[in-house]
């Protein structure tokens, strides 16, 4: 099923939830905010969350820095 991450498009497998994109992104979940069709997603929500197909995700990395 195709959603949309960070303005492109993707193919992914259905009944993926949004921990299991970052894992497959090799994404570390402790550094990111998941926006989910205008909504941010609470990372306890992220093992439950299943993608519907269209779904549009914004991931959005923190940087530390100074």
């Amino acid at each position: 099923m195709q959603i949309v991450l960070n303005g492109q498009n993707h193919d992914v497998p259905e009944g993926l939830t949004v921990l299991g994109l970052l894992e497959s992104l090799g994404v570390k979940p402790d550094r990111v905010a998941v926006e989910l069709d205008g909504l941010i997603v609470k990372k306890h929500e992220w093992p439950e969350r299943v993608l519907q197909p269209g779904a549009r995700l914004e991931v959005v990395h923190f940087v530390g820095g100074g």
